[in-house]
């Protein structure tokens, strides 16, 4: 298969890459006019960094409408409330109470000239998740006053009043089949492990079409051929490597992302999350009210283990602690996985891991050959095959080590360094092997007229430090896609003024 990135040339003769197609025999074609360069590069080089969006990050990108329709429901508030930094939070509680606008300049004035810097932080922030406008005073001058459904219905959660979140279960009587907090962490846990031991292949894990999809359009696995089981991914390889909340947040993003398509209402399905999230761990909440939209998501909750539902049709549910814990991971504090270490690995290649649990021997499979099976250890063979098979996957061989690193027994902690420098030197030698080039996304400028303008936009380029590569016998240049704008800019006023 070849991979072909090509040039569309614009009016000032530049050219943006788009990468079309990879494949195991690449070859790389710049394509402008009479320009063309190839090169043989291996297999495997997709490398895909987990990005996750804190809350303020995904409000922000939504429109205007869709904010003002989230702050119409308490909990929304004072989840957004809860999100923001403490400096953004006093000026909100000073506000809360205000129905005029306060003139900018008296708002500058409650913080001091050394914080200047968080309070351009905190007033960008709020005018971007629409908490507060703008409004003209009296005068001209310019004022500023919270969003009035924000206001007020940040009021009613911190106040109490207004319509209850959830309708009364009372009316339904004793549940017969209650669950108390173990059983319901024992199925929450067991639940979301289902999904993780689905990701690293176990076959005793089966989950819904909806959720396999999902799983897909978030990066986190791909199927390699059509008909073929989905195999996890360098995302998910990553996703595995963070702590439950943070999986949770990052996997309801992707799903959020998808709710339109999916014929959900946004605003309804994350106030409902929001309002979850408030939820009293062991108490049951009833379904009655619920949009047929919002009982489909239900079910979507339940089979992450965010709810428990003893049947479909029940009608009532119980909010679990990973529902109530989500939003440890909505602010981005979630991390890699902190545990005591379990791996040992010697230099001979061999590794021991004292663990019972599936889920890790499954991620320890994903790179290695397993040797040998006890009741709390496990021994498996770190080989050339295992590796380069995960990298394959689009593992790559830092995660690998990170890994074994995070995870290494407490014997291995005490020797610096904690891994033999034997085994990382040949799991990145092990890469190295298939990765001889690196793609770049840039934007090509050739079809100068003289060296003289080649030579000018080249030095700007540079010193803008987006340059990415140059030739100069051809006058052809290529610049990150991010430079090309002020490049072009430049470029364009070079022109206009000879």
């Amino acid at each position: 298969m070849r991979q072909v990135i090509e040039i569309q040339n614009d009016l000032a003769n530049t050219g943006q890459l788009t990468i079309l197609s990879l494949g195991a025999e690449e070859r790389l074609e710049l394509k402008g006019r009479n320009r063309v360069m190839e090169s043989t590069p291996s297999r495997g080089l997709n490398r895909v960094h987990l990005q996750c969006r804190n809350l303020q990050e995904f409000l922000g990108g939504l429109s205007p409408g869709v904010l003002d329709r989230l702050y119409g429901h308490p909990a929304t508030c004072l989840a957004v409330f809860r999100e923001l930094p403490s400096l953004a939070k006093n000026w909100v509680m000073r506000m809360l109470f205000l129905e005029q606008p306060l003139p900018q300049a008296a708002v500058a004035l409650w913080v001091k000239k050394e914080f200047s810097k968080a309070q351009e932080e905190s007033t960008g922030l709020l005018s971007g998740l629409r908490i507060w406008h703008t409004q003209l005073l009296p005068g001209g001058l310019q004022g500023l006053i919270l969003n009035p459904i924000f206001r007020q219905n940040l009021r009613i959660a911190l106040l109490g009043g207004g319509k209850a979140w959830s309708d009364d279960t009372s009316q339904l009587g004793p549940d017969k089949h209650a669950r108390d907090v173990p059983s319901l962490d024992k199925y929450a846990e067991e639940r979301w492990e289902v999904v993780l031991h689905f990701m690293v292949g176990s076959p005793s894990a089966a989950v819904s079409q909806d959720l396999a999809q999902l799983l897909s359009q978030a990066g986190l696995m791909k199927s390699t051929e059509p008909g073929e089981p989905p195999c996890i991914t360098s995302a998910g390889f990553q996703f595995l490597l963070l702590d439950t909340p943070a999986q949770l947040w990052y996997f309801m993003l992707q799903y959020l992302q998808t709710a339109q398509s999916r014929g959900m209402d946004l605003v309804e399905i994350l106030s409902f999350l929001f309002q979850l999230s408030f939820s009293t761990l062991g108490k049951d909440y009833s379904v009655e009210g619920m949009s047929d939209s919002l009982l489909n998501f239900l079910q979507h909750l339940r089979e992450f283990g965010l709810v428990f539902q003893r049947k479909r049709k029940s009608r009532r549910y119980y909010p679990t602690r990973l529902a109530i814990n989500l939003s440890s991971g909505v602010s981005g504090a979630g991390g890699t996985v902190h545990q005591p270490g379990f791996i040992v690995v010697e230099t001979n290649y061999r590794l021991y891991a004292y663990t019972e649990s599936e889920l890790q021997i499954a991620l320890i499979a994903l790179f290695s050959e397993m040797l040998y099976r006890f009741p709390n250890m496990v021994v498996a063979q770190v080989t050339r095959e295992s590796v380069q098979q995960a990298i394959a996957s689009g593992i790559t061989a830092q995660q690998i080590i990170h890994f074994l690193r995070t995870r290494a027994h407490p014997v291995m902690l005490k020797q610096t360094p904690v891994l033999p420098p034997t085994i990382t030197d040949q799991i990145r030698l092990w890469e190295l092997e298939r990765d001889r080039l690196r793609f770049t996304e840039g934007v090509l400028y050739n079809q100068f007229l003289s060296q003289v303008d080649f030579e000018l936009l080249l030095a700007h380029a540079r010193e803008l430090g987006v340059l990415v590569f140059e030739n100069s016998a051809k006058r052809l240049m290529v610049v990150t896609p991010a430079g090309h704008s002020d490049v072009k800019r430049f470029w364009k006023r070079q022109k206009h003024s000879s």
